[in-house]
C-alpha cells in the first residue's frame, strides 16, 4: 500500500488462501480508510477512519458484531452493535483518552449528513475504539478533536498508508513500533469472488513473546535490546469486513477467531491490554426507517459449514495484518524522547 514495503516483500507469506489485489480491507468493495496523523514534538498520535460500505451508513446500516477478548479499553458503541447487530457511522480508532473529543466529532458528522432523513434525529450510534499510545505520545494533553476527525473522513481511499500513522502514530507492539496494518483474502463462493479483509491498530505484546510466521524472533530480538521490565499493558483493535451474506450470529464467530490470528504472533492478551474485534459485511443493509410499509424483511446468509474458509481467512488476514503494522512503521520520537525500535531493523532474523 502507497509503496510501502510490507511483510510479503521479505518472504513471509502467512497462511495458504490467496490475498485480495490490494492485500487490505479495501479489497472489500466499498470500504475505504483515511487517516489524520499529529506528529508535533510530544503529540503524537492521531485518527484513523474505516468506512464499512458506500453510501449512506446511518439510513442504511451493515450487520456486524463485536468480541471483547479482554476488556481492558474505554471504546464507545460496542453495547449497541451487541444488541442490534448493525453499524450506522464510519469506525474510527484512536488514542484512549480521545475517545470522548472523537466521539462528539462523529456524533456532529452524522448528524450533518443525516438532517433530511429524520427531524430531529433522536440518537446515534458512534463507534469509536482505541489503544493507549502513553509510551509516545503525552496522552494528557488530550489533542485530538474534532478538526483531525474531519481530516480523516476527508481522507477515506480505497489506498492508505500502514504502520505509523493515524491512530496507529504512537502505538507499540512488542515493544517495537507498532500502529496500522492490514491485509486480505480472496476466495471463490457461488461463482464470485467474494473477500475478507481485515484491518488492525496493534499496540500489545513483549518482544521476547514475538512470532513471524511461528518463527520465534522476539527472543533473539529481547537478547539485542535494553531490557525492559514494564507489564504490557497495550491493546489491539480488530476490524474485520467481508462481502459475503452473513448474520449478526454469523459475524459474532468470525470475530472470535482473531483472537487466533492474534496469538499466532505471540500475545498472551495480559491483563492491562484490551483485545477488541469487530466484523461486518457489506451485505443485507438494514434500512434506517421501514420500506414500503413492509415489517418483514428479507437477508441472506452463507451456508453454515463454509464458514470453515471464513474463519481461515480472518485468522491469516489478521496475523498479517499484525506483521504489516509493524514492518512498515517508521521511527517515532515523542514524549520524554521516547523511541521504539523498528522490525525492519532486525529483517535478518526473518
Amino acid at each position: 500500500m502507497n509503496g510501502q514495503k510490507r511483510i510479503r516483500d521479505y518472504h513471509i507469506h502467512i497462511g495458504e488462501m490467496a490475498a485480495g489485489e490490494r492485500n487490505s480491507i479495501t479489497d472489500v468493495p466499498g470500504v475505504q480508510v483515511g487517516h489524520c496523523t499529529v506528529a508535533a514534538g510530544e503529540v503524537q498520535s492521531g485518527v484513523t477512519a474505516v468506512l464499512p460500505a458506500d453510501g449512506n451508513l446511518f439510513s442504511s446500516k451493515v450487520m456486524a458484531a463485536v468480541s471483547v477478548f479482554n476488556g481492558f479499553g474505554k471504546s464507545m458503541g460496542l453495547m449497541q452493535i451487541e444488541e442490534l447487530g448493525t453499524i450506522e457511522t464510519p469506525i474510527l480508532l484512536t488514542n484512549t483518552l480521545c475517545v470522548g473529543g472523537v466521539t462528539q466529532a462523529l456524533v456532529h458528522a452524522t448528524l450533518e449528513e443525516n438532517r433530511a432523513i429524520e427531524n430531529p434525529i433522536r440518537t446515534v450510534n458512534p463507534l469509536v475504539l482505541e489503544c493507549n499510545d502513553y509510551y509516545l505520545n503525552d496522552i494528557q494533553k488530550c489533542a485530538i478533536g474534532s478538526y483531525h476527525v474531519r481530516e480523516a473522513l476527508g481522507n477515506l481511499s480505497v489506498e492508505f498508508a500502514e504502520g505509523s500513522v493515524g491512530a496507529g502514530r504512537g502505538m507499540s507492539c512488542y515493544r517495537l513500533q507498532g500502529g496500522i496494518g492490514s491485509a486480505s483474502r480472496r476466495m471463490e463462493l457461488d461463482g464470485r469472488t467474494c473477500h475478507l479483509g481485515s484491518l488492525v491498530l496493534t499496540n500489545m505484546g513483549l518482544t521476547k513473546e514475538l512470532l513471524v510466521d511461528g518463527k520465534a524472533i522476539g527472543k533473539t530480538i529481547a537478547e539485542r535490546m535494553a531490557a525492559d521490565n514494564q507489564p504490557d499493558c497495550g491493546s489491539i483493535i480488530v476490524i474485520l469486513g467481508c462481502d459475503i451474506p452473513l448474520t449478526e450470529r454469523q459475524l459474532q464467530r468470525i470475530a472470535n477467531r482473531a483472537i487466533v490470528g492474534i496469538s499466532r504472533t505471540g500475545s498472551h492478551l495480559a491483563h492491562g491490554s484490551g483485545e477488541v474485534a469487530v466484523a461486518f459485511s457489506t451485505q443485507n443493509r438494514v434500512a434506517h426507517v421501514k420500506q414500503d410499509n413492509c415489517s418483514i424483511a428479507s437477508i441472506q446468509m452463507l451456508f453454515e459449514p463454509d464458514m470453515d474458509l471464513l474463519f481461515r481467512a480472518a485468522i491469516e488476514s489478521v496475523e498479517e495484518a499484525i506483521l504489516n503494522s509493524m514492518i512498515t512503521a517508521e521511527r517515532v520520537v515523542g514524549v520524554s524522547g521516547h523511541s521504539r525500535p523498528l522490525l525492519k531493523e532486525f529483517a535478518a532474523l526473518l
